[in-house]
């Protein structure tokens, strides 16, 4: 049986292929795509029982419904959000969807210190300018974390890796989730409501899910409450922060730095060269003019470790489908 998948990687492909191959041992073999599957690409799916989608892909009611009518009985996410899918109606046409619902949270937790630590420092600026063989360093002061507090919403794994680094620079934590995290609570984390924990932050990381409650989580309520030189980053889903209220806030000469490695809108742009193309969405092309800004293509899972694991968990997660087996990586099942 060949499975498509959709959204492939370059630096991905080796690694899905390797882990179906060990997996079926050569009983199923998998068609890589670049291209993300949505309306107008879903006819090349059809005909697929199994089709490997990916973060970015659309599989609403009509992609799912064209699946099904051309054979497709299961869908395997590789990633572990899924908001992209119609769960409903993959429920409603009898196909099993299944998530990864665990990776490294190392991979994300690093790179969410990484985007803090590069905004706060200037590292993009400095890096520019000394290519430029400038090496002033007027407009590059930073400060230090220690001794500051961090704010994070969400501490479930990803969070408490993030919290775990926050502590080791010294900072003073504050946390926000449904259940209190033992380990955070060990570090000495404090949860407090969400009107606090944004006006007293120096640093703030989000590590929630995108459901109808967290959306736009970051409003312009919250962006209000936030110190004129808080530092936020969001390493998780686009959709909770409200873009349009981010951008007055910056305009207004507010936080000293965001870094954002997901954006609303970022299907159809994330992941694709847009380098040749007229920019037509205005609110990215705004973000970008601000120096404070740093923006990235949804990269902060994209280690060798994660997607290893995000594969071989995918390769599982087929296995258990074609033997009648659910997991907690199943979200459907006939």
């Amino acid at each position: 049986m060949e499975i498509v998948a959709y959204g492939v990687l370059a630096d991905e492909r080796p690694l899905l292929a390797d882990a179906i191959d060990r997996t079926f041992h050569g009983r199923h073999r998998m068609r890589g795509l670049e291209l993300f599957l949505d309306r107008d690409t879903v006819p090349t799916g059809v005909g697929h029982e199994i089709v490997l989608s990916s973060v970015n892909d659309t599989l609403d009611a009509d992609v799912l419904r064209t699946l099904a009518e051309g054979g497709t009985r299961m869908i395997a996410q590789r990633a572990t959000g899924y908001n992209n899918i119609d769960l409903t109606a993959a429920a409603t046409l009898g196909l099993t969807v299944a998530r990864v619902s665990s990776y490294s949270p190392y991979s994300v937790a690093e790179f969410a210190w990484t985007l803090a630590l590069a905004v706060n420092r200037r590292i993009v600026r400095a890096a520019h300018r000394t290519r430029e063989f400038d090496f002033r360093l007027d407009g590059l002061m930073g400060r230090d974390f220690h001794g500051r507090t961090a704010g994070i919403l969400g501490t479930g794994k990803i969070g408490t890796a993030f919290a775990r680094i926050a502590h080791g620079f010294g900072m003073r934590l504050l946390g926000r989730d449904i259940a209190p995290s033992p380990e955070c609570v060990e570090l000495g984390m404090e949860y407090v409501g969400r009107d606090r924990l944004f006006a007293e932050s120096d640093l703030i990381s989000l590590h929630v899910p995108l459901l109808p409650d967290t959306h736009h989580l970051v409003d312009p309520k919250a962006l209000a409450l936030m110190k004129d030189d808080a530092i936020l980053v969001n390493t998780s889903r686009g959709g909770l922060v409200d873009t349009d209220a981010l951008l007055e806030t910056l305009r207004a000469g507010r936080l000293s730095g965001v870094g954002l490695d997901v954006y609303e809108e970022e299907a159809g742009v994330f992941f694709l060269d847009k380098s040749l193309e007229v920019m037509t969405d205005e609110r990215l092309a705004r973000l970008m003019t601000f120096s404070n800004v740093l923006v990235t293509s949804h990269q902060a899972y994209f280690t060798r470790d994660a997607v290893a694991q995000i594969a071989e968990t995918t390769a599982r997660n087929v296995e258990d489908y074609l033997a009648g087996r659910t997991s907690e990586n199943t979200l459907t099942a006939p």
